[in-house]
């Protein structure tokens, strides 16, 4: 059921960002054209892009890791045996929970911080706040721990012989 669920919301954000970067590609366009032709570009483009820019990343890491989209060395691990190549991978998944639990808890504070001081990316015409960017990395990473747990006793479960992994499980 957790399993489904997660699913579900990793496709989910995946869609989101992918439409959010389809907004952004607009934005650019018409700030680029503001620029050349009426010498006027999009006021506050730069902050928005940026902002957007963390959260389609940190969005989507949750279904990069579901897919088996995270970086590793096939050409290692192909040359161990089964059982190795699943305690290996298990290793790596708690590395990954370790490694994203640590931004997790290490982005609290400053989206605190952000919600209540009404911090702001940008000077002049527009401001754009900046605890959006904050909450979508707290979520994505959180979501990423999520997903490495579930593949991590996947993994856990193979290496000891119990099931064999599904393919293409992350590593």
């Amino acid at each position: 059921m957790l399993n489904k669920i997660s699913e579900l919301v990793s496709r989910s954000l995946l869609a989101f960002s992918a439409f959010l970067a389809f907004l952004l590609s607009f934005l650019v366009v018409a700030d680029v054209v503001g620029r050349v032709v009426f010498n006027s570009p999009v006021k506050g483009t730069p902050e928005i892009v940026s902002m957007s820019i963390v959260i389609i990343c940190f969005l989507q890491a949750s279904y990069a890791i579901r897919s088996g989209g995270m970086l590793r060395v096939d050409a290692f691990l192909n040359a161990l045996p089964f059982r190795a190549r699943e305690t290996m991978a298990a290793v790596g998944c708690v590395l990954g929970i370790l490694f994203f639990a640590v931004i997790v808890y290490g982005g609290i504070d400053p989206l605190l911080h952000a919600w209540n001081s009404n911090e702001y990316e940008g000077e002049g015409a527009l401001r754009v706040p900046s605890w959006p960017a904050r909450a979508a990395v707290i979520l994505g990473c959180g979501l990423a721990v999520l997903e490495y747990v579930l593949s991590g006793l996947i993994h856990i479960k193979a290496a000891l012989g119990k099931t064999p992994p599904p393919e293409g499980a992350a590593l």
